[in-house]
Parts: C-alpha cells; sequence; structure tokens
C-alpha cells in the first residue's frame, strides 16, 4: 500500500548495502591495483575513485546499521505508516 510518504520513510536493506559495498570495495581495490601494474593510469585513477565512493557508502552504510533500529527496524515494524485516509496531496 503507498501513503505518498515514501521518499520521506523510505528504508534500505542496510545489510544488502554492506555486502555489496564489501563486493565492490574489493572489486575496486582489485581493478585499482592491476590497472596500476600494467600502466594503465586512466583505468587506475577511475578504479581508485571508484574505490573511495564505495568507501564513502559503506561509512555511511555502517554508521546507519550502528544507529538501531531508527534505520533497520525490525521484522514486526511495518514499512510505512498506514494510510488514514486523509486528504490526498
Amino acid at each position: 500500500m503507498r501513503t505518498g510518504n515514501e521518499p520521506a520513510n523510505a528504508r534500505s536493506a542496510l545489510r544488502l548495502r554492506f555486502w555489496l559495498s564489501m563486493w565492490g570495495l574489493l572489486w575496486a581495490a582489485f581493478g585499482t591495483t592491476v590497472f596500476a601494474l600494467l600502466e594503465r593510469p586512466g583505468w587506475a585513477a577511475a578504479c581508485g575513485v571508484l574505490f573511495l565512493v564505495v568507501t564513502v557508502d559503506l561509512a555511511v552504510v555502517l554508521h546507519h546499521i550502528h544507529q538501531g533500529p531508527h534505520w533497520q527496524p525490525g521484522r514486526n515494524i511495518p514499512p510505512y505508516e498506514p494510510d488514514h485516509g486523509g486528504p490526498r496531496r
């Protein structure tokens, strides 16, 4: 059921984002290393920038996970507040 306030109350699958970030971090580090060894500075720089972006995303995800239930609610908490039949925006 959509209530119209999803952008304000959207939740993310933080554990999935954590593992995807770890996967991206490994591949970005691998790519940076390999391209640096192959003397491809452009590709090494691109992988290095990707490594930094993934690191920042991983830090944000870990921060949200450590904040507790506000960001990682349990299974018994509904995804959005219920529709009370009020006026639509």
